[in-house]
């Protein structure tokens, strides 16, 4: 068994809360070590696309093109309601058709681009970009609208921007299922002894983290992109749930209805295995 394993998360304030306990030691890590990877969302998507890392946060939508290589660990995940991506622009930018409009997105598979596909596959024009710059981009005009994930949900307005659309609202009205955002995978070719450990360990690690909710700031604000505390905090409080513990249920189905329309639309090629790990 493998005990020093590479692991890659974004430096977001849900993910640095997660994970906190598990890579500083604060919790019994029962032999495993952890060599990180920080990285943005698409960075991470495209690691695993490359096989690079032994564990890892992704986007569903990439997900549905890598299950041969991984599967979804119960803990982890981000989903739930009220929490999905934001279509935003310029109040004076007009926009009676997305199919005129700009868009910059945080990565082509991103879930955030899989929802805006599935919500209006008219827009097409769209410019891969940085998330964090993604503001910034409609402010100066490089674009017309941006598709905007993380704490900038929290920021857009305080910067004189306007929603078009909420993503994870269209996603709820239409299908009455939790949004899926990411979750974290482990590669299968590892020994099960070893995936039931970390699933295991990550579960301990966030439970430690909302136990002691003062243990991860240190480490959070190290790599907030918004070092605010109250809105870290309103950051985790939207992405990291019951369901972030385990997947439970409703998890799993949401997951299984998201990756079922994606294949009926072929979005994503079809898939064989089981999205979950086995208990």
């Amino acid at each position: 068994m493998p005990n020093k394993l590479t692991l890659g998360f974004s430096p977001c304030p849900n993910d640095t809360f997660i994970f906190d306990a598990l890579i500083h030691h604060k919790i019994d890590t029962e032999g495993l070590a952890f060599d990180v990877y920080l990285g943005d969302v698409e960075d991470l998507n495209q690691k695993a696309f490359n096989n690079k890392l032994d564990i890892t946060k992704l986007s569903y939508h990439a997900y549905g093109y890598l299950t041969d290589n991984y599967v979804l660990l119960d803990a982890g995940s981000a989903l739930g309601a009220g929490c999905g991506p934001l279509l935003i622009t310029k109040p004076t930018t007009l926009h009676s058709s997305l199919s005129t409009l700009k868009i910059a997105i945080p990565g082509k598979y991103t879930t955030a681009n899989f929802l805006l596909s599935i919500a209006h596959p008219e827009a097409t024009n769209k410019v891969e970009m940085l998330f964090s710059d993604i503001e910034d981009a409609v402010l100066s005009g490089k674009v017309d609208a941006g598709l905007i994930i993380h704490e900038n949900r929290f920021t857009y307005q305080q910067k004189g921007l306007e929603k078009i659309i909420d993503l994870g609202e269209y996603w709820e009205k239409t299908t009455s299922s939790l949004i899926p955002l990411g979750g974290i995978v482990i590669k299968r070719s590892l020994p099960t002894e070893t995936i039931h450990k970390v699933n295991r360990l990550l579960r301990k690690s966030i439970e430690y983290a909302f136990e002691n909710p003062d243990s991860p700031l240190a480490y959070m604000q190290c790599h907030a992109q918004e070092m605010d505390k109250k809105v870290m905090m309103q950051h985790v409080d939207l992405y990291v749930n019951k369901y972030s513990i385990d997947l439970g249920i409703d998890g799993k189905a949401a997951i299984t209805k998201m990756f079922n329309l994606a294949q009926e639309k072929g979005i994503i090629p079809p898939i064989s295995n089981s999205l979950f790990v086995k208990s």
